[in-house]
């Protein structure tokens, strides 16, 4: 195999659609994901999530991918054995080095189809070069009014979450 010549490598895009990185899982909840009410298990939901979240991640920069934070995870409705999981997860905004991944998951009852909610979260990862260093990643393009207002959202909770952070620092001196 001939390796490629720096002409024929492509340069990163400079900005991607949130529709770029859009993953979708399913899972079926066995007996051993599930606590003893027959509930699947918050750290297996939270497992999943990161994964999902990761590969969207992975998705919108190429790059290796690290989790910096969790924010806003919600259980909103327990998911019980035989249920299926359906996780949603895509990159809502970018900065230099970091994304802010959505996921979103609902369990279907796989005899009837019925869908419900049940788990929510905000992941933020880091991007990073072949020596583990933070590195640049591509701006998101929100095309459509939903991704427009999923941008807006994230770009306030990065606002946030950087302002918390400089409190907890200020507060440690």
């Amino acid at each position: 195999m001939v390796p490629p010549t720096t002409s024929s490598i492509k340069p990163d895009p400079p900005e991607r659609s949130i529709a770029d990185s859009q993953v979708v899982m399913n899972e079926m909840v066995l007996p051993n994901d599930a606590n003893v009410l027959g509930n699947v298990l918050g750290g297996h939901v939270m497992h999943l999530m990161d994964m999902c979240a990761a590969m969207a991640a992975m998705r919108h920069c190429r790059k290796v991918v690290v989790t910096a934070s969790v924010d806003h995870l919600s259980f909103v409705h327990p998911v019980k054995v035989g249920e299926l999981m359906i996780l949603k997860a895509s990159v809502n905004y970018a900065d230099r080095t970091s994304m802010e991944v959505g996921v979103r998951i609902e369990a279907e009852q796989p005899l009837t189809g019925e869908r419900r909610h049940t788990s929510s979260a905000y992941l933020t990862f880091v991007a990073l070069d072949d020596e583990g260093r933070p590195t640049p990643v591509p701006k998101v393009v929100p095309t459509t009014d939903e991704d427009k207002r999923r941008y807006e959202a994230a770009k306030t909770r990065r606002e946030d979450r950087l302002r918390r952070m400089k409190e907890e620092q200020s507060n440690r001196i």
